[in-house]
């Protein structure tokens, strides 16, 4: 990786401008061409230096402002296919399986679900929970955002993954 892959991946994480082309943009500001910008890019990606390359939507400004992190508590004998259940819903956006705490906290799975509204999350919530057969959950939204991560996920050693 030379000077210019780390100039342009600190461009990339600022996001990329919203005009036709953006590539010929980064590249005027590094000073190299627009094709130059596009394989630097691919050779960051298969290099496993940058990990991933999207685009994030401000989802407040389209109206969604219902962030739920649910908690569910499956039967002890479904653990280990709740977690593939959870997520092949398209509304799960998230889904994470963590130890549970005996006695205190016995939530093993964890999803993340966005609306337009506290009460179009909470529905689809009981309908997966329905679905599925676990009635033991638990729901928290969310009520302040302090964290969004880049648009560009850099592999801090270099490559590999």
């Amino acid at each position: 990786m030379d000077p210019v892959d780390k100039q342009l991946i600190g461009v990339l994480e600022e996001g990329l401008p919203l005009v036709a082309a953006p590539f010929a943009g980064i590249g005027s500001r590094l000073g190299i061409s627009e094709r130059d910008v596009i394989d630097r890019i691919s050779a960051l990606r298969q290099g496993g230096v940058i990990r991933k390359f999207r685009a994030r939507i401000d989802q407040r400004k389209l109206g969604i402002t219902a962030n739920a992190l649910v908690a569910w508590k499956g039967p002890r004998d479904s653990h280990d296919d709740l977690g593939p259940r959870l997520a092949a819903f398209p509304s799960v956006t998230h889904c994470y399986e963590r130890r549970p705490v005996p006695g205190r906290w016995e939530y093993t799975h964890y999803t993340v679900h966005h609306g337009y509204s506290r009460g179009e999350v909470i529905s689809e919530i009981e309908r997966i929970a329905l679905e599925i057969g676990c009635p033991e959950f638990r729901v928290l939204f969310s009520t302040r955002e302090y964290k969004r991560v880049p648009n560009v996920r850099i592999n801090e050693n270099g490559g590999g993954g």
